[in-house]
C-alpha cells in the first residue's frame, strides 16, 4: 500500500474543489476558481465599471461635440463676410478634433464605436453656407450625444426591465424566422409538456408560459452576441424567474427548483442551436485540441494511473462500460440538466466499479484517476462544448451544490489533468513519456523496463490463459449455436416435405369435381295454382 501511495501522481484536495472566496460552494475552472454565484458578482463589477467607462467616454465626445459645434458656429459667423480668408482657421480645429475623437474611439471598447452615426464623422460644412444650417448643424450634433447615452442605456439594461414603445412592443410580437419555422419532433415534444406542467399552476402557469415564450423570441434576435453576453441574459432570467417563484410559493425552495428545471428545459431546447458552440467562441479549436490529446494518451493504462478496478471482475467490467457509454451519450442531450444527469450516472458506475473491486466504499482519491481513465477510454465527442454549455446555460444552484456540481467539477478536473499531463504525473522518466507519445515504443513493448510493465509481463500468461479459456468458450457456444442452425434447417425441410404429403393426400381423397350451372327455371314453373288466374289482357285498338 506504501508502494502504491508513492506510485499515486494524481491527487486533488476536496478544499481544491470549493470556491476560492471560501462561500462553500463548488468552484469551477472556467470560473476561475469561483463559484457561479461569486463569478456573477465579479462579472458584474467588472461589466458595471466597464459601463461607467464607456458612460464617461460617451459623455466626453457629447461635450467636445458640443464644444466643436459652438466653435465652428462662432467662426462661421465670424468668417461670412470674408468666408475665403477664414476658412483654414475652421477646418485646423476640426482637424485636431477629429483625430482626437478617433484615438478616443480606438482606444476604448468597440461597444461605443457602433453607436456614432456617419453624421458625428463628416467633415465640416463650408464656410460659405449660411449661419442659419450652421446653427442647425450643431444643434444636432448636441443631440446625438443624448442619441448615444440612449443606446447605451438599452444596450446594458435587460430586455424584461426596459419599457418599450407601442411600436417596439408591436413589432415584438412578431414571429422570427427561427421562431416560426417548423419545429423538431422533441421541440414540440417538450413544449407539450411544459404547458401540461404548467396547467397546474393555473394563473402563475401562464405568466410563466408568457415570459418564457417573450425571453426565447429576444433571444432569437441576439445572435450577434459573444456567448458571455448570452450566458449573462440566461442566467439573468433564471435570477429574475427564481426570485418571481419564491415569492409566490412563499420561500418552497423544492416547488420552485422544479418550475425551474421545467423552464429550463424549455428554454434551452428551444435555444439550442443558437448558443450551443457558437461561431464566436473557439470551442471547436478547444474540441479538436483535447480530442486529439486524448487521442495521443492511448497508451495510458489503468497501471499508470493507479486505478484500483479490476476489469476482470463481471460486475466491475459492466460497470466501467456503462460509465464509458454514459460519458459519451452526454453530447446527445440538450439540457443542461440532461448532460449534468449523463455526468451523474457515470460518476455513480464509477464508484461502483471500485466499491465491487475493493469491498468497501469508494474514496475521492480513488475516483479522480478512474474517472480520468473513463474520458481517455471514452473520448467524448464535443467534451470542451459540453463543458461550457453547462457552465453557461446550466441553472447555477446545480453546479454549486448537491451531487451534480461535484461530479462536474470533478469532470472538469478531469479534462484540466488530461491537458497538462506529463511524465511525473504517470511515473515515468521524461524520454519515455516522449516516446510513448510520438508512438515511438509501448509501454507493453519488450523495451519498456519499468517495474509496471514488468510486473504486468508477468501477469500477462495467467491473463492470456484466461482470454484462451474464454475464446474456447466462445468457439464452443459458437458450434452448439451452428449445430441448432443445421438441425432447425433440416426440421423445416421435413416439416415442409410433411405439410406437401398431407395436403397431396387431401387433394386425392377429394378430388375436385367441375359441375356444371343447372338450368334456369321458368319464372311460373313453381306456381301451381296458375289456373285459378283470369286469362291475361288483350290490347285492344280504337279507331281514331
Amino acid at each position: 500500500m506504501s508502494q502504491r501511495a508513492e506510485r499515486r501522481g494524481i491527487h486533488v484536495d476536496q478544499s481544491e474543489l470549493l470556491c476560492k472566496k471560501g462561500c462553500g460552494y463548488f468552484g469551477n475552472a472556467a470560473w476561475q476558481g469561483l463559484c457561479s454565484k461569486c463569478w456573477r458578482e465579479e462579472y458584474q463589477r467588472s461589466r458595471q465599471k466597464q459601463i461607467q467607462e464607456d458612460w464617461a467616454l460617451a459623455e466626453k465626445l457629447q461635450r467636445e461635440e458640443e464644444e466643436a459645434a459652438a466653435y465652428a458656429s462662432n467662426q462661421g459667423s465670424q468668417s461670412h463676410p470674408a468666408p475665403q480668408s477664414q476658412a483654414p482657421p475652421t477646418l485646423a480645429p476640426f482637424s485636431k478634433f477629429e483625430e482626437k475623437k478617433t484615438n478616443e474611439k480606438t482606444r476604448k471598447v468597440t461597444t461605443v464605436k457602433k453607436f456614432f452615426s456617419p453624421s458625428s464623422r463628416t467633415a465640416p460644412k463650408k464656410a460659405c453656407e449660411c449661419e442659419r444650417e450652421e446653427r442647425a448643424q450643431g444643434s444636432r450634433r448636441a443631440s446625438h450625444g443624448e442619441t448615444l447615452l440612449r443606446d447605451l442605456r438599452g444596450m446594458f439594461t435587460p430586455p424584461w426591465e426596459m419599457s418599450a414603445s407601442p411600436e417596439e412592443s408591436h413589432e415584438g410580437k412578431a414571429p422570427s424566422p427561427s421562431i416560426s419555422r417548423q419545429s423538431s419532433i422533441e421541440t414540440d415534444r417538450v413544449s407539450r409538456d411544459f404547458v401540461d406542467f404548467l396547467k397546474n399552476l393555473q394563473k402563475p402557469g401562464r405568466e410563466i408560459h408568457k415570459q418564457s415564450r417573450a425571453f426565447i423570441e429576444s433571444m432569437a434576435n441576439k445572435k450577434d452576441l459573444g456567448a458571455d453576453e448570452l450566458s449573462e441574459c440566461v442566467q439573468d432570467f433564471y435570477q429574475n424567474m427564481s426570485d418571481r417563484l419564491m415569492a409566490h410559493f412563499k420561500g418552497s425552495s423544492e416547488r420552485v427548483e422544479r418550475v425551474m428545471d421545467q423552464v429550463e428545459k424549455y428554454i434551452m431546447t428551444r435555444l439550442y442551436k443558437n448558443v450551443f458552440c457558437p461561431e464566436t467562441t473557439d470551442d471547436e479549436k478547444k474540441d479538436l485540441a483535447t480530442q486529439n490529446r486524448i487521442r495521443a494518451l492511448h497508451w495510458v493504462t489503468i497501471e499508470m494511473l493507479c486505478v484500483p478496478v479490476d476489469q476482470e471482475i463481471p460486475e466491475v467490467s459492466d460497470s466501467v462500460v456503462k460509465a464509458i457509454t454514459d460519458v459519451i451519450e452526454m453530447d446527445s442531450r440538450r439540457v443542461p440538466r440532461d448532460k449534468l444527469a449523463c455526468i451523474t450516472s457515470c460518476s455513480k458506475h464509477i464508484f461502483n466499479a471500485i466499491r465491487v473491486t475493493r469491498n468497501e466504499p469508494a474514496s475521492a482519491d480513488d475516483f479522480l484517476p478512474t474517472l480520468i481513465y473513463i474520458v481517455l477510454k471514452a473520448n467524448p465527442p464535443r467534451l470542451q462544448s459540453n463543458i461550457q454549455y453547462i457552465t453557461r446555460f446550466c441553472n447555477p444552484s446545480r453546479l454549486m451544490t448537491g451531487e451534480d456540481g461535484y461530479y462536474f467539477t470533478n469532470l472538469c478536473c478531469a479534462v484540466a489533468f488530461i491537458e497538462k499531463l506529463d511524465a511525473q504525473s504517470l511515473n515515468l522518466s521524461s524520454e519515455d513519456f516522449e516516446r510513448y507519445m510520438s508512438g515511438q515504443a509501448s509501454p507493453s513493448g519488450p523495451d519498456s523496463g519499468h517495474g509496471w510493465a514488468s510486473g504486468a509481463a508477468g501477469a500477462s500468461p495467467g491473463v492470456v490463459q484466461t482470454q484462451l479459456e474464454a475464446l474456447s468458450g466462445l468457439s464452443q457456444r459458437q458450434e452448439q449455436v451452428l449445430e441448432g442452425v443445421r438441425d432447425l434447417q433440416v426440421e423445416l425441410q421435413q416439416w415442409e416435405e410433411s405439410v406437401g404429403r398431407q395436403v397431396q393426400g387431401i387433394l386425392e381423397r377429394y378430388p375436385l369435381e367441375l359441375r356444371p350451372p343447372p338450368p334456369a327455371p321458368a319464372i311460373d314453373s313453381d306456381n301451381t295454382d296458375d289456373d285459378g288466374l283470369p286469362p291475361p289482357l288483350t290490347p285492344q285498338v280504337f279507331a281514331g
